[in-house]
């Protein structure tokens, strides 16, 4: 006889505390929970799986309140046994209920999920965050000068997120600058992260300390309400630091070279000023941004930085000197607004 996908769920959740204390042995029973760090079977008590009580559906279901993420026993088999196809999850499910293999198990049986990198997970980990005020990520935006922080509610803190390698089954928490990205409506797509030292002091020593993650092509990280004039760079801290020296006018963060030289232009815009990088790398992408806003209709001006980029001119030039320099280049009709 062949279990159906559903009743080998099932019999997992009959069997929920087995194989937590199986896969998940740095955890312990409180209640009718299990608590550990994180599906990666870390010490602590983030994460939650529904042992009994309820209706018998929500056996096995599992939460992870430092990041919102969730899933069921599945996921949890998945993750402690590095498997990367369902039917693969399904034999070692198989296996552990001493049930016989099947004939055949196909990796398209599973159940609908969100991807660890859709924009559900995204928006989870934009709710589970935290206010930006007051946090390491305050303190690290002060240490790159930006002090203009009133306002800014596409930023947020989350100070145990998590870090995976590429390639890698480590996983770390820092602290981290989360950043929402939206679409032209103003729905959360995505989400960047910074990870941030233990005192906020800079970037954690990582090979990626930033990431971004959801529906991110077109979207970007926005500062202000979009109107008739809009100024998009590449980096949160370089549009910050125009913010600080233009705090008027909207902006936003397409978060890497490529995504600038495609987002989507509201509705209205007439005039857009792009924030150049001085580096060869944003070339491509800035020539292609000009040319499609050009085509239509949209007048385009070149923001140059005189250092590397607009927030090393913010540190060694500052404030009132980065905004002479950035109202040198403005049209006349922008200065005054």
């Amino acid at each position: 006889m062949r279990e159906s996908v559903a009743e080998i769920r099932d019999r997992l959740g009959d069997q929920a505390e087995m194989v937590c204390r199986h896969y998940l042995p740095a955890g312990r029973r409180e209640g009718n929970y299990w608590l550990v760090g994180d599906i990666h079977n870390t010490p602590g008590r983030s994460m939650y799986v529904r042992l009994t009580g309820g209706t018998e559906t929500l056996s096995g279901k599992w939460t992870d309140a430092a990041t919102g993420e969730f899933g069921d026993l599945f996921d949890i088999i998945e993750s402690r046994c590095g498997l990367s196809s369902f039917g693969e999850i399904l034999r070692e499910a198989r296996r552990f209920l001493s049930l016989p293999p099947p004939e055949d198990l196909s990796d398209n049986l599973r159940p609908t999920k969100s991807a660890t990198n859709s924009p559900d997970s995204a928006r989870r980990l934009i709710k589970a965050s935290q206010p930006m005020i007051g946090s390491l990520a305050e303190v690290y935006l002060r240490g790159r000068d930006i002090t203009h922080l009133a306002g800014l509610s596409a930023l947020r803190y989350h100070p145990r997120c998590f870090h995976r390698p590429d390639g890698s089954d480590k996983v770390e928490t820092w602290p981290a600058l989360i950043a929402a990205v939206t679409e032209l409506s103003g729905q959360i797509t995505g989400a960047h992260r910074t990870w941030l030292t233990r005192d906020g002091s800079g970037k954690a020593p990582l090979g990626e300390p930033r990431k971004a993650m959801g529906s991110l092509l077109g979207n970007g990280v926005r500062f202000g309400m979009q109107g008739e004039v809009l100024a998009a760079g590449e980096g949160i801290e370089t549009v910050l630091s125009v913010r600080q020296a233009l705090p008027h006018i909207p902006l936003l963060a397409a978060l890497s070279s490529g995504h600038l030289g495609a987002i989507l232009f509201p509705p209205g815009l007439r005039r857009l000023y792009v924030l150049r990088d001085n580096d060869p790398a944003g070339n491509a992408a800035v020539a292609r941004l000009c040319r499609r806003a050009e085509q239509v209709g949209i007048e385009v001006i070149v923001l140059m930085p005189r250092q590397g980029d607009f927030n090393d001119d913010l540190r060694q030039m500052g404030e009132q000197a980065l905004r002479a320099s950035l109202r040198s280049q403005l049209l006349i009709k922008d200065r005054a607004a």
